[in-house]
């Protein structure tokens, strides 16, 4: 590994384990000091990756709100935003016609909201900085529109116009704004879909097998250093052909 991203500040969130813990891991490789903020974050702790790791709950305001202080006065203002952390209804997932409100309000708020929420606490400082980049966390079900997701795939269709919009206001301030649409990728939580979604999305991934978190770390990464700096409002799918734009 290079040290692309020594000195920088990275904020993850939702970087406990799978894909947050991949790019924990692969920022900190590359010299960045990274904070984390998960329910569990005990694995980045035993893991030693983490310059920061705070436990706590993504869609608490005031928990977020908390932990961005701490990184700026123990750490520095962020320099890199990965909106990591979001989740499908997992085991409620199903037919949108038998599902309930409380469970679409509860995908939305962790998926979308957290994300916009981070983006709008991080962006005054990166603006005034004339430096930032910000990754946010979609789904490649935004585009296929997998039956039983409705809600996450409306959630993660709302975080690429998100990241579009965001992309243009913060351009002119040297921010970048993108996002990354992973596919099926082995992890704890992809594994609590229910089997028949799971065997279905696997069917129609022409690569013909499950990606790794490191696959996605490694885009996220690259969105956040200096090689992609001309580029921002773009969602890049990381799904082994599933989705072709």
């Amino acid at each position: 590994m290079n040290a692309r991203f020594q000195g920088r500040i990275v904020v993850v969130t939702g970087g406990g384990q799978g894909i947050g813990a991949a790019a924990v891991q692969r920022f900190a490789a590359e010299g960045a000091r990274v904070a984390v903020l998960d329910l569990d974050v005990d694995e980045a702790r035993r893991a030693g990756h983490a310059a920061l790791a705070v436990g706590g709950d993504c869609t608490d305001v005031a928990v977020m709100d908390g932990f961005l202080n701490r990184v700026e006065s123990e750490l520095g203002p962020p320099d890199i935003l990965f909106n990591n952390v979001g989740q499908s209804a997992r085991e409620r997932s199903g037919p949108f016609s038998e599902s309930e409100e409380a469970t679409w309000r509860f995908v939305l708020e962790v998926s979308l909201l957290t994300a916009m929420r981070a983006a709008r606490r991080v962006a005054p400082g990166m603006r005034a900085r004339g430096y930032g980049r910000i990754v946010n966390m979609s789904s490649d079900a935004a585009f296929a529109g997998d039956v039983g997701l409705a809600d996450y795939a409306a959630a993660k269709m709302g975080v690429v116009g998100f990241t579009r919009s965001l992309a243009r206001e913060l351009a002119p301030a040297g921010v970048t704004v993108n996002a990354v649409c992973p596919g099926a990728i082995r992890t704890r939580a992809h594994e609590r879909l229910s089997p028949g979604i799971l065997r279905r999305i696997v069917a129609q991934t022409p690569a013909g097998f499950v990606g790794e978190p490191q696959d996605v770390a490694a885009a996220v990464a690259f969105l956040a250093s200096e090689e992609a700096r001309f580029i921002t409002g773009q969602t890049l799918l990381i799904d082994g052909g599933r989705w072709m734009v």
